[in-house]
């Protein structure tokens, strides 16, 4: 590059001055006071390669984590683990010490992962073991039920997951299906409560027709406790083999379909029973609650 002409025609001249001034101490202030340089870029270039004096930088907040991040790397410590310990980003651990030689690495990367593996799974275990804990307290809250309370539920469980009259299909009848073995449980207690007469109540399995079919059926009896001949007809669901399916395994029964014959007239009072639930749950008169 060319050197300016006019007043700062003797370019490398003022440049040693500049330097030494720099060196002496003084401020880029001082030092365009001192050799009358009003144009910025030219004072840049002058003192291009050189330092600010100590005494001009300002303070910045994150001087002394630099400092300790510094440290601590040299005592080999990863980003990790000055991160937990200065609470700041690894963006900016980086930054401050990335002209520093990276630590030795203490283990294998294997080593590593399997440390990390048993680390997760004590997590999972400690978590499990809460979650067992909150589950045992939930249970012990419940302590005996009612029949009332067994009725209501009973309402709010049919009103759920059992069969409803549509506009399209207005037939009044009283079927429940069901995967989980303890929801059938409670639907029968509460079809005894009622009085349902037991040989109204009929049972058929719905499945994949991949599963263990016959595995199925049986277990589902011996859940209710009736002889798989009195089964109705198994329904089965075809195979599509463009679907990946997560029902799979032992542990997969189908669902249990529970049929009262001649339910209509229950229907009817199930249909209101639910109705005078709703009424009383979102009345403003707290009364109907008590």
């Amino acid at each position: 590059m060319a050197h300016p002409t006019g007043k700062y025609a003797d370019f490398e001249g003022l440049r040693e001055q500049a330097v030494a001034l720099r060196r002496d101490g003084l401020s880029r202030r001082q030092i365009r006071d001192r050799l009358h340089v009003d144009n910025n870029d030219i004072l840049n270039r002058l003192l291009q390669g050189e330092p600010a004096p100590e005494w001009t930088r300002r303070p910045n907040a994150k001087d002394d984590l630099r400092a300790r991040a510094r440290a601590l790397r040299l005592k080999g410590w990863t980003y990790d683990q000055i991160q937990v310990e200065l609470g700041c980003s690894k963006s900016s651990i980086s930054l401050w010490v990335r002209d520093l030689p990276k630590p030795e690495r203490k283990r294998s990367r294997e080593e590593a992962a399997a440390i990390a593996r048993r680390g997760w799974e004590a997590k999972l275990r400690l978590r499990e073991e809460e979650r067992q804990r909150t589950r045992a307290a939930a249970t012990n809250e419940i302590g005996s039920m009612t029949d009332r309370e067994l009725f209501l539920l009973g309402v709010g469980l049919y009103w759920a997951e059992g069969s409803k009259r549509k506009p399209h299909n207005p037939q009044e009848r009283v079927t429940f299906v069901n995967s989980d073995p303890d929801m059938i449980s409670v639907f029968l207690a509460w079809l005894r409560l009622l009085d349902v007469d037991p040989a109204q109540i009929r049972f058929a399995v719905h499945i994949h027709e991949t599963a263990d079919v016959q595995g199925a059926e049986q277990f589902w009896a011996d859940h209710v406790g009736v002889d798989r001949t009195g089964f109705l007809k198994t329904t089965l669901k075809r195979h599509n083999p463009a679907t990946n399916r997560k029902n799979t395994g032992d542990t997969y029964r189908g669902c249990l379909r529970v049929d009262v014959r001649n339910g209509a007239d229950l229907y009817r009072r199930i249909e209101g029973w639910w109705y005078g639930i709703v009424g009383a749950a979102t009345s403003s008169d707290a009364r109907n609650r008590t």
